[in-house]
């Protein structure tokens, strides 16, 4: 089964499940039929082929990730305002999360990690 995400305004809004067949060109996967198959069927929408095992575009795509057509990638959404996005498009806190204490949650008002306890 493929896999195809409805994009608006760059967020993921919508993933839906298509049938190889549909897909299919001379036995090779096209995502354009894919996406011509989902407007056909749902009506204009901009359809992004997201990959279940995240082969590719980074990861699975998500309802509230981002799609970034220059990187042709899905992100998630950012967790808290101060985190940003490091080389590889992972969201990084500002401090690291401590490697010895697995059971902490960031605190955004503090910009600190704290215990669970």
């Amino acid at each position: 089964m493929a896999h195809f995400a409805k994009i608006e305004n760059n967020i993921v809004i919508q993933v839906v499940v298509v049938n190889n067949d549909v897909i299919l060109e001379d036995g090779t996967e096209s995502e354009l039929k894919g996406k011509q198959f989902l407007n056909d069927l749902l009506g204009p929408a901009t359809w992004v082929q997201t990959s279940y095992n995240g082969n590719f575009r980074k990861k699975y795509a998500g309802v509230g990730d981002t799609y970034d057509s220059v990187k042709d990638k899905f992100i998630l959404p950012q967790p808290y305002s101060s985190w940003s996005l490091d080389s590889n498009d992972d969201w990084q806190p500002p401090v690291a999360k401590p490697e010895n204490d697995p059971l902490v949650r960031w605190n955004e008002e503090t910009q600190s990690w704290d215990s669970r306890d």
